[in-house]
């Protein structure tokens, strides 16, 4: 029997929908991995769009960038509509962002709210908006992602709890540290910040994913809701 059934490529996608289309738009930290990276191989083969051939990538690398960047040119040809400039591309790119900022493989333990605020602070200081980010954690207390949520206005943002806990378990996470900024410079808590916290913890229980902490940053400080025991 025939198949109606046609895949649809990026180009047919929404303007907002692809990856090089949504970075402009929206700004780099708004792409997935595998979006990123299918900037850089740039067209997928006759069964896979390019993000799709960026997802099982990753999938083979249990979604590690840094066990992605281990793999050489030959390893990322084994897939099917990755040749050797794609590979070299992505290669490439890793390495580049390695030398960026030197470090080890070994995964970053967080051991309190100091730790989270070194996590967040990257990327939560000086912005004129409001951003919702979440910091996943593994039984160990070991980072396994850092992944923005919502971007908002200069006095607010959305964090939708089921995209919160979606994202949490599609990387199998154990805890959550939630994080956002005010822009504002006020470390203080607003109701709907104390009411949205309560909200994912007793959702989070339910689950059995953890809300370890929730921070509010400023380009100066930051305020933690698990020390001030408001949890």
């Amino acid at each position: 029997m025939a198949n109606y059934e046609q895949r649809i490529g990026i180009k047919q996608w929404a303007e907002a929908d692809r990856p090089r289309e949504k970075l402009m738009l929206h700004g780099r930290r708004q792409l997935t991995d595998a979006e990123l990276i299918a900037i850089l191989i740039g067209s997928g083969n006759s069964e896979d769009t390019a993000v799709d051939l960026s997802k099982r990538i990753l999938a083979s690398c249990n979604q590690d960038l840094d066990v992605l960047g281990r793999l050489e040119v030959k390893d990322l040809c084994k897939f099917r509509g990755i040749g050797e400039a794609k590979a070299i591309s992505i290669v490439g790119a890793l390495e580049l962002g390695r030398r960026r900022k030197p470090g080890t493989t070994a995964k970053v333990r967080i051991g309190g709210s100091e730790d989270c605020h070194k996590e967040f602070s990257p990327v939560l200081t000086d912005l004129p908006h409001e951003e919702f980010w979440i910091l996943l954690l593994n039984r160990a207390n070991e980072v396994i992602v850092k992944h923005q949520v919502s971007k908002g206005g200069l006095t607010g943002t959305v964090a939708d709890p089921k995209v919160i806990f979606k994202i949490a378990l599609e990387h199998n996470a154990a805890y959550v540290v939630l994080a956002h900024n005010h822009p504002s410079g006020n470390l203080k808590p607003s109701a709907e910040d104390i009411t949205l916290t309560k909200k994912l913890v007793a959702a989070g229980k339910l689950l059995d994913l953890y809300i370890l902490d929730h921070l509010i940053i400023t380009n100066k400080s930051y305020f933690s809701f698990n020390e001030e025991g408001l949890l």
